[in-house]
């Protein structure tokens, strides 16, 4: 397999030239994983990996370990199709969340992504609040974000429904409605679509991701399933991360459904995906303001003129609230891993005397 076919860069060949400690490692690019085996693509060919003890005992948290679409170092065993993966390189980009529950660990979702697919089904279930979610993410991590309307032949209104997302976007996001069903406006994708390029699918349960990525693929490769009538919200398919090769030289990541989407840290992302108000804000007579009813507020003065949706204001508090309340936890966190790590070594330090 020719490396540069799945995106090789050259900041990455550099990266593992300087990293490289045996000759006889080799670079690859994780194409699926499932409970800390991995399928890896290499020049040698498909290898099974898993990771080496020594990386397993010196990974701080799940973000350490290899993700969909990381590049890692690996020491092969050809002969087996087997091979133990002894480092990751670092990533160029990545689309992380929260994971879900009581916690506040990262979950990477995909890896070194140019361009993020975000999958939104044209029916019932077609929710703004969720875009804002998942561009707040997609900003981020680094890539590029691309909203896809999927099943545009059951919208009698497609652009009524553009109309409704372009309220979160402002024009800074493409939005490309598609019928993977008809294979119709699927050439609206193909500008990113391109070799060597990496576009990662992401999107809740039934939105037809797996439905597109076996259009753009031209053979029903992942099983797909009906949305449920009662609803119109789907039901899980994809089942695992898993990253293809289409005809043309481009990579897809199709990714599980997502019931929820917890946010990771995303200060950054935050600004791009309320742009608007970020903007509005440093026109409020305080610098401090937090656009509630404080007088000079011009952020609410757009609300009053119709120029600013109360709804959009809502969801900036709500997100903003989620990732102050992330970023004390994370702290906490910290500080209590800090007082285990100094009474460990106090331990230590005690016994030797």
């Amino acid at each position: 397999m020719n490396l540069l076919t799945i995106g090789l860069t050259v900041k990455i060949k550099t990266d593992f030239e300087t990293l490289k400690t045996e000759e006889s490692i080799i670079i690859g690019r994780v194409a699926l994983e499932h409970k800390r085996m991995y399928r890896i693509w290499t020049e040698q060919g498909e290898l099974l990996g898993e990771i080496s003890g020594k990386f397993s005992f010196q990974a701080q948290g799940r973000d350490d370990f290899p993700a969909v679409g990381d590049w890692v170092m690996v020491k092969p065993r050809i002969a087996e199709g087997k091979g133990t993966i002894t480092a990751v390189l670092p990533r160029q980009s990545k689309f992380s969340r929260k994971m879900a529950g009581n916690t506040t660990e990262e979950q990477i979702v995909a890896a070194n992504v140019d361009t993020v697919f975000l999958v939104n089904s044209l029916n019932e279930d077609l929710n703004l609040r969720r875009i804002e979610r998942y561009l707040l993410l997609a900003w981020e991590s680094g890539a590029n974000p691309v909203i896809v309307l999927s099943k545009a032949d059951l919208c009698p209104n497609i652009l009524g429904k553009i109309a409704e997302v372009e309220t979160v976007t402002f024009g800074s996001v493409p939005i490309v409605p598609v019928s993977a069903e008809h294979g119709e406006g699927l050439e609206g994708l193909e500008p990113y679509l391109q070799p060597g390029k990496t576009v990662a699918l992401l999107g809740s349960s039934g939105v037809g991701k797996s439905t597109l990525t076996n259009c753009l693929l031209g053979q029903k490769k992942q099983l797909v399933q009906e949305i449920r009538q009662s609803d119109d919200k789907g039901r899980h398919t994809t089942t695992h991360r898993e990253m293809i090769m289409l005809s043309n030289g481009s990579i897809l990541i199709d990714t599980p459904g997502m019931r929820e989407l917890q946010l990771w840290e995303s200060p950054d992302g935050l600004s791009e995906t309320f742009s608007e108000i970020e903007e509005l804000a440093s026109l409020c007579k305080y610098r401090d303001c937090g656009h509630h009813d404080e007088p000079g507020c011009a952020v609410i003065g757009a609300i009053r003129e119709g120029q600013l949706s109360p709804e959009r204001l809502t969801s900036y508090h709500k997100l903003q609230k989620e990732l102050a309340y992330l970023e004390r936890k994370a702290d906490k966190r910290a500080q209590t891993e800090e007082k285990r790590r100094w009474k460990s070594i106090t331990k230590q330090v005690r016994s030797k005397k």
